[in-house]
């Protein structure tokens, strides 16, 4: 079992750290909340007074906090991790942070000669809990082996995001696409109500489509992902079918922000001259609008 700093007891660091005690790791821990820490040691943790207290003689110093100016503090303010860390140790900021931050972090580690690896987390405080969280491992292959076992206490699976800052690189893409996805969710749903269209009909329908499956996992690994851009639904209709929804949505005053935002996309398209391509052509579009080849 190993030895281990957990600082950030928060509303996921917390359970995350009692896993850990629950599977004989020695932990020292540290927060700002005393009562958070209390809750801990009665669960077998012994608390540090600071940051470099809870990181003396540790293998593992794992970060769970709100932003990257706050593991920044940890890491280097006074009293901080650095003052008291072995050049061996692993520092694990599990925090879902800015991920220019995390470069910058994993950097000044380095040329302080300490090592600092990104293991953001996936799913709920629930999942944190029952210790199935989903780990995304950024580091290098050395990194991510060593520390899997510590990693796997308090999830049931863990996914290689392909080195360092890959792990809150694909969280952050996963948190933009769900948030953004949730919105414009709701823009349906009340479409739904507004067309008195049952919820229960639509959810049934939607859940064996891209709508409610999701593009990366349904249309595009069939058509764009693998270069066939022949149509199974075109552009030019997939942009006649959301102009429908858009006057329908304006006809019924329902406001539809995310759909109008996304008409322009098919505009742009369309412009482009891929109106007759598979709808999944928009990848390609958007591809083309950030400059990319």
């Amino acid at each position: 079992m190993s030895a281990i700093a957990f600082i950030g007891l928060g509303q996921m660091g917390a359970p995350m750290a009692k896993n850990l005690l629950k599977q004989g790791h020695q932990l020292h821990v540290f927060d700002v909340n005393p009562q958070a820490v209390k809750v801990l040691v009665e669960s077998g943790a012994q608390a540090a007074a600071t940051p470099a207290q809870a990181a003396t003689d540790a293998e593992f110093v794992i970060t769970m906090l709100p932003n990257g100016d706050l593991v920044r503090a940890v890491l280097f303010s006074e009293h901080g991790v650095c003052e008291g860390l072995s050049r061996e140790a692993l520092v694990i900021d599990m925090s879902t942070i800015h991920p220019l931050q995390t470069d910058g972090l994993i950097q000044e580690m380095a040329e302080r000669g300490f090592s600092l690896m990104d293991v953001p987390v996936g799913r709920t405080s629930d999942h944190a809990i029952a210790g199935t969280l989903l780990l995304l491992a950024g580091g290098t292959s050395q990194q991510v082996e060593r520390a899997t076992p510590v990693l796997m206490a308090m999830g049931n699976e863990l996914i290689n995001a392909g080195g360092p800052g890959m792990g809150i690189r694909v969280k952050l893409i996963n948190n933009y696409m769900s948030i953004a996805l949730n919105a414009l969710s709701a823009e349906a749903a009340v479409l739904c109500e507004a067309l008195g269209l049952s919820f229960d009909v639509a959810l049934k329908v939607m859940s064996g489509t891209p709508a409610g499956k999701g593009h990366f996992t349904t249309s595009w690994p069939n058509k764009v992902l693998k270069g066939d851009l022949t149509p199974a639904f075109m552009i030019d209709l997939a942009h006649k079918d959301l102009g429908i929804a858009l006057d329908v949505a304006n006809q019924l005053h329902v406001p539809m922000p995310l759909g109008a935002a996304s008409r322009e996309v098919y505009n742009q398209a369309r412009a482009a001259g891929r109106g007759r391509e598979d709808w999944t052509a928009i990848l390609e579009q958007v591809r083309a609008s950030a400059g990319l080849k």
